[in-house]
Parts: C-alpha cells; sequence; structure tokens
C-alpha cells in the first residue's frame, strides 16, 4: 500500500487564508444586506497595465500562426525576460548579474514554498515572526520542523519583529542553518536599513548561512535609503536566494509570473563537506519538475519594463499607496499604534488593549462589515496586531476607513 508523507498531517487544519474566507461566507449567509470590504487578502483590484495587456495579446496572436506558434519553452525562462530583468532590476542598481543566474516561475509563492526541494530535512531554519504562512509551512511538510508545541513549533527558531524592538530581528542565540527574511515585510509593512541587511549578511558569512530573502514588495519603497534587493549588500551573492514577483508589483496575481535569482558564487555543502553550487542544483530541479512559465505571461512581464509599461506599473503602485496613508492616517486618527504603509501595501495595527488578535477579527466583521487579518495568523509574535491591505479600490478604502472611524 502506499504510505503517505506524515509531515503534512502536522499542518494544522486549514491555511490561514482559508480559515478567513470560511468566516465570512458565513457571515454573508446570514447577513445579506451588508456590503463586506475585504481589506484582508493580500490580492490586487486593479487593471493590468495596458503594456502588459497589448504584449500578451500580441503573444496570443502569435500562438495562433504556425510561423510564429511557441510549444515548450526554457524552464529557466525566455532570454528576452532575463535581460530585461537584469538591465532594469540589477544593473541600474550597480548589480551584475548573468542570465543564467535567473529563474523565471509562475509567482514567487511557487519557489518560495518549493526550494526546500534541495536542502536536507534536518537543516535548523530560522524565521523572523510574524512572517508569511508559507515559509513555515513549506518546511512543516518536508519534516524540517518538528512540533507544533503552544503555537510555536519545536524545530523553528522564532526572531521576534514588534514594536518593542521596532520590527527589527535581532540576531538569534542558537544555531540556524536557513534564515527567511522578507523586506518590505509582509504581514508588518516594516523594512530594514542597509546597515540592518548588511548585519544578517555578515553574520550568514561567518556562521554559513542561507538566507531565502523574499523581496515582493521592493517596488513599493520609496525611501531612498532602503535596500531594494539583498545583492546591494558586499558578499550577499555568497549566501543569499532572492525571490520577486509581479504580481504586487504589475497586478499579475492572476497571470502567474515572478523571478528567483540563484548567484553561482552560492554553494551549500553535502555532509563530507563537498562543496555543491546551488545554481546548478536549483536548474537540475526546475528541468524536472518545471515546464516553464507560460511564454505570454513572460511577454506580458517584459512589457513593464518598457518605458510606457514603467509609467502604468508606477501609477498602480502610487494609487495602492495612497490607499495605504488613507488607511493609516484614520487609523492614526482614531489613536491606535500603526506600523507600515509607507514602503509597503501593509498597514499593521496593535490592537487595542491587546485584544486578541481573532476576537477583534471577529468583531470588526459582525459590527463593522470589515475583514482584515489576525496577526496571529503569522506567527506567534503577531499576536496582539492585526493587518490591513491597501490592495482595495479607493472607495471601499475611504467606506472602511469611514466605518472604522465610527466604530473606534
Amino acid at each position: 500500500m502506499a504510505l503517505v508523507n506524515e509531515n503534512f498531517l502536522k499542518l494544522p487544519g486549514n491555511y490561514l487564508f482559508s480559515d478567513i474566507a470560511k468566516k465570512v461566507n458565513a457571515f454573508k449567509v446570514t447577513h445579506p444586506k451588508d456590503k463586506v470590504i475585504n481589506l484582508g487578502i493580500g490580492d490586487v483590484t486593479r487593471p493590468l497595465p495596458k503594456a502588459a495587456c497589448d504584449a500578451m495579446h500580441r503573444a496570443v496572436d502569435e500562438m495562433s500562426k504556425a510561423e510564429t506558434f511557441r510549444g515548450y519553452g526554457p524552464e529557466q525562462g525566455y532570454p528576452f525576460l532575463t535581460d530585461a530583468i537584469i538591465k532594469h532590476d540589477y544593473a541600474s542598481r550597480g548589480i551584475s548579474l548573468e542570465p543564467n543566474e535567473i529563474f523565471i516561475n509562475d509567482g514567487a509563492k511557487s519557489d518560495t514554498g518549493n526550494i526546500g526541494d534541495m536542502l536536507r530535512h534536518d537543516n535548523s531554519v530560522g524565521v523572523t515572526d510574524p512572517i508569511y504562512p508559507v515559509y513555515i509551512d513549506s518546511n512543516v511538510m518536508a519534516g524540517r520542523a518538528g512540533v507544533l508545541e503552544n503555537g510555536k513549533w519545536s524545530n523553528i527558531v522564532y526572531i521576534p519583529c514588534t514594536a518593542e524592538n521596532d520590527f527589527t530581528p535581532e540576531l538569534p542565540s542558537r544555531r540556524i542553518d536557513i534564515l527567511y527574511l522578507c523586506f518590505p515585510n509582509n504581514p508588518t509593512g516594516t523594512t530594514l536599513t542597509k546597515d540592518a541587511l548588511k548585519m544578517w549578511v555578515n553574520y550568514a558569512l561567518t556562521n554559513d548561512v542561507l538566507i531565502l530573502y523574499d523581496a515582493a514588495y521592493e517596488r513599493y519603497i520609496r525611501d531612498p535609503d532602503i535596500p531594494h534587493s539583498i545583492y546591494e549588500i558586499r558578499g550577499a551573492k555568497k549566501v543569499a536566494i532572492e525571490f520577486r514577483s509581479f504580481s504586487k508589483t504589475a497586478g499579475f496575481t492572476g497571470i502567474r509570473c515572478g523571478y528567483t535569482v540563484v548567484p553561482k558564487e552560492l554553494n551549500e555543502f553535502t555532509l563530507t563537506d563537498a562543496k555543491v553550487p546551488l545554481n546548478q542544483l536549483w536548474n537540475r530541479r526546475q528541468c524536472t519538475k518545471f515546464n516553464g512559465t507560460s511564454y505570454i505571461a513572460q511577454r506580458g512581464a517584459e512589457a513593464v519594463f518598457t518605458p510606457e509599461g514603467a509609467v502604468q506599473v508606477q501609477e498602480q503602485i502610487d494609487y495602492y499607496m495612497t490607499n495605504a496613508q488613507i488607511l493609516k492616517n484614520g487609523l492614526l486618527s482614531c489613536g491606535l499604534n500603526v506600523f507600515g504603509g509607507d514602503n509597503a501595501p501593509y498597514i499593521w495595527m496593535q490592537t487595542p488593549n491587546r485584544t486578541k488578535s481573532w476576537k477583534l477579527f471577529d468583531r470588526l466583521l459582525y459590527e463593522t462589515a470589515i475583514v482584515g487579518t489576525p496577526g496571529v495568523g503569522f506567527g506567534p509574535s503577531g499576536e496582539g496586531y492585526f493587518r490591513f491591505t491597501a490592495f482595495g479600490n479607493r472607495e471601499n478604502t475611504e467606506e472602511a476607513v469611514y466605518r472604522l472611524k465610527k466604530w473606534f
């Protein structure tokens, strides 16, 4: 008989956002006349940039003709897109990368979850807390997390990021092999300074730690002193893999396209201390388990870097960041402690009187018909906090602030 991977059975019954959806659907059934405003899930609402749409239409037309039809593409991505990424996302910041260090994917979530395929099950893992649930859940599935005890996994090192330490993670007191960093941060909306990020790169270089750096929200950075890429730090290519996405940059949540950077300088080791280049290993994994991102999606992503595409993307980002300021200013006017929203599209609010975050979720849903995300869903240090997203439309954002002011 076939035996299951019992690590999957250790996972909580539902993914965070599935639990939220069930609660919201139950509310809609019992309150059919109430207009629900969802500021919970981080999905975009603006239409795709016209430049990307036009490019994808042209790509579809190509697929309709024998002379321009394309079947399987390269698992690593088409050169037209990898070249554009290097030119606009890295070379423009003084970062040198080679085309075969870029791997196009169907969204950053896939690769952040799959990257562990090439890492041993007994590596120790560190995460900033609170954090995107996929990082921990994927390690539970791989058998690295241990046992869930009092809301924490026994083999995961949690590095608190709260108001008390200005949301800046401190070096762990316990040995770790793999470290997840996400900045601008989901869910807190906070950032790391270049000096703080340099501290982590130096720590990784000294202690042979692999950094998995999620930069999905880097286009929302407005402070010129905040790094957009970990590779802005000297030595980072020797210790870090970087993940990026077109989902939040250009509204590709439904199109699916992102990329992962695995530098050739990055090596890990076997139990016998044999050096293994992770670039080659990840390429081998992708060739076996991934057939490449759609040609149509990649043409759309390429258009994001054209002059007109860049303007249209910036207009979208400005729209969402205006929403963030509307939300943040509205909550601050209620006397609440609010963080984020300046270099990221998320507002991280301390719950009034340290109310439990799921309790606040239920009250807001049933008393204001507003949906947010309970902070504890992102990890133990998220208890006592609540996340709002700026990805809604302007009318709903303004209506939500009106309701929240009245309620608080």
